[in-house]
């Protein structure tokens, strides 16, 4: 299957290129600049040059593969409406352009957007995502995906843990890690009982060619492999590899000092991931979340 993957040099799309091509998909990864062409092209992929909002390069692209899997995004935390907007926008194009034509469309979404309002237990890939139209979080591009299920796309949105860890993870618990070297110690709200879910890079990355080669259309998959590891442990693990103490604070002001990261740190969304186990055979093998810090690689800024 030809494959034109968004996203494809960053932390979650280059495992996932990596296992396609490893599987035996021809993959072309969308590439904002020479250097990010490089890492698509040692992955064994073909290259497209062409950012998230360069829309003719996006459709073309899509126009030209077999299957689209939407992994770019902006994750610009200080204007989050950019990143919606830019999101949406992507999805629109993507969506029309495989209108009709029975091709897989796979996109990346997030469990912790089924579980805003807090639902009292753990999210499941039966729960509706709250977030709906352009001003919403990610533009509400899960849902206007699935509206064209109708329209004849396959489309499956996978919906990653707020965690995807791993080597290399310049993601939220990086940036956790970073304000507790600023702050000189390693916070978490309340008795940090709150919890998040996780998963390790790899078994994302599989979850996804696992979806592309076997999910129905409407399929909502939960890349999650942990339900819920407990704040204050991440802040505790985090403290025992910075030298610093972990301690309790407000959460309003772990939200001032994170912005947008530190309210999902309050909150504590677990999820559940069995209805993707049983339909796929998923079965995640990597490292936990408090391996992956023990393992040191979180350390640096």
């Amino acid at each position: 299957m030809h494959v034109f993957v968004t996203g494809a040099s960053g932390f979650i799309g280059s495992a996932v290129v990596a296992d396609l091509v490893a599987a035996g998909h021809e993959v072309t990864g969308l590439a904002r600049s020479a250097e990010s062409a490089s890492v698509v092209t040692r992955l064994g992929a073909a290259v497209r040059r062409g950012d998230l909002d360069d829309l003719d390069s996006i459709r073309q692209g899509a126009t030209a593969a077999d299957a689209v899997i939407h992994l770019a995004n902006k994750h610009d935390w200080d204007n989050p409406e950019v990143s919606n907007r830019a999101e949406r926008a992507a999805v629109q194009v993507i969506s029309d352009t495989l209108d009709g034509s029975g091709r897989p469309f796979m996109l990346a979404s997030g469990t912790a957007l089924a579980g805003q309002s807090g639902l009292g237990r753990p999210v499941t890939e039966r729960d509706r995502n709250e977030a709906v139209g352009p001003d919403s979080p990610r533009g509400g591009a899960e849902n206007l995906a699935l509206d064209y299920v109708e329209k004849g796309v396959r489309v499956i949105p996978v919906r990653f843990a707020p965690t995807v860890h791993g080597e290399g993870d310049h993601g939220f618990i990086s940036i956790v890690a970073q304000a507790a070297r600023r702050r000189g110690a390693s916070v978490y709200p309340g008795d940090g009982g709150n919890r998040w879910p996780a998963v390790h890079r790899s078994d994302a990355a599989r979850l996804v060619r696992l979806g592309l080669e076997h999910a129905p259309a409407g399929t909502i998959l939960h890349a999650v492999a942990e339900e819920g590891v407990a704040v204050r442990q991440i802040a505790e693990a985090l403290a025992g590899r910075l030298g610093v103490p972990a301690k309790s604070a407000p959460a309003e002001q772990i939200a001032e000092e994170i912005p947008f990261i530190g309210r999902f740190l309050a909150a504590g969304i677990p999820a559940k991931s069995e209805i993707t186990r049983d339909l796929l055979g998923w079965r995640p093998a990597g490292p936990t979340l408090l391996e992956d810090i023990a393992a040191g690689h979180y350390d640096q800024p």
